[in-house]
């Protein structure tokens, strides 16, 4: 594995062909997350909240695809 810095403010990394792909993409999902939250200023607490209302909204949406 070869990790480096660019002069354009990136970072490359090179793994060999022999990592295991699904172990290799949850990383890189990961570093996305990373990436998309680095400027957030939100609070876990919000985070979890707004989560628990989506979901709430979404049972209540499809609660009648499962329970018959």
């Amino acid at each position: 594995m070869n990790i480096e810095r660019t002069t354009n403010n990136q970072i490359v990394i090179t793994v060999s062909s022999s990592v295991d792909s699904f172990g290799l993409q949850r990383i890189i999902d990961y570093v996305k997350y990373l990436e998309a939250t680095s400027k957030s200023k939100a609070k876990q607490s919000d985070v979890d909240k707004l989560a628990d209302e989506v979901n709430a909204s979404w049972w209540t949406k499809n609660r009648k695809r499962f329970i018959k």
